[in-house]
């Protein structure tokens, strides 16, 4: 089995958070999505390996992706609830992921943020994935 049908769900959740965040920002460009991963894979990355501490926190457009993305992590974590645009709880079974599966995942996206770039342009990333995610 591949790396991406072993965690798809995984990158699916991630990748919906990206987008969530390109839809409250149409100007929201690749390279910002590309620093908000690069910051919390360091983080997770810490993490993973037992040592404490986490990098300064982000601002702007990249800081607002970053926290998207890392309550998405975090839930898959297991460690805090999911809520709806309703701020009600998401009630959904699933099997806590490892600070280790999310840098994995984490590091998927990213290469993925790297090749769409390249091909498409400052939101080739953005763009390529919105089509998986209609409004």
């Amino acid at each position: 089995m591949t790396f991406e049908k072993e965690h798809e769900d995984v990158l699916q959740n991630i990748e919906f958070a990206i987008m969530e965040a390109y839809h409250e920002q149409a100007d929201l460009i690749d390279a910002e999505v590309l620093t908000a991963i690069e910051w919390l894979i360091r983080n997770y990355g810490r993490e993973a390996s037992g040592k404490s501490g986490s990098s300064s926190p982000l601002r702007g457009i990249s800081g607002e992706v970053a926290s998207k993305v890392k309550q998405m992590c975090e839930w898959r974590l297991g460690r805090a609830p999911l809520s709806d645009e309703e701020d009600e709880s998401v009630d959904e079974e699933m099997t806590p992921k490892t600070p280790e599966e999310i840098v994995a995942c984490l590091k998927w996206i990213q290469s993925s943020i790297k090749l769409w770039t390249k091909k498409g342009g400052r939101q080739g990333y953005l763009n390529f994935v919105r089509q998986f995610f209609p409004s």
